[in-house]
């Protein structure tokens, strides 16, 4: 079984910046998909952005491309969201998941979550 645990949000103002930690425990997860999600108080969980096994390749929401960046580190068992020019809209939970194959950015058909760490943002 695999445990994902996240780290790393907090409050920041607008145009701040953050840097979220997902690590992974019970076996390595160098050939899974990983991927970051949120969701706001009222609203389903969406897409943010999503990294493939080998890091070769990147997804990302229209809403947070060019502000986010996902990298994981495969030696650490750990992927990463680097968050800048944060907004107040991207105030919300963000969780981590992975799944065994390819980059998907469909929340369901990702197999593991954390627990999700909380993200907000000042006005």
């Amino acid at each position: 079984q695999v445990q994902l645990v996240e780290s790393g949000g907090g409050l920041v103002q607008a145009g701040g910046s953050l840097r979220l930690s997902c690590t992974a425990s019970g076996r390595t997860l160098s050939r899974d998909a990983m991927g970051w999600f949120r969701q706001a108080p009222g609203r389903e969980r969406e897409f943010v952005a999503a990294v493939s096994w080998g890091a070769g390749t990147t997804r990302y929401s229209v809403s947070v491309k060019g502000r986010f960046t996902i990298s994981r580190d495969n030696t650490k068992n750990t992927a990463y969201l680097q968050m800048n020019s944060l907004k107040p809209e991207d105030t919300a939970v963000y969780f981590c998941a992975a799944r065994e194959g390819p980059l998907v950015v469909s929340y369901n058909l990702y197999k593991f979550w954390g627990q999700g760490t909380q993200v907000s943002v000042s006005s």
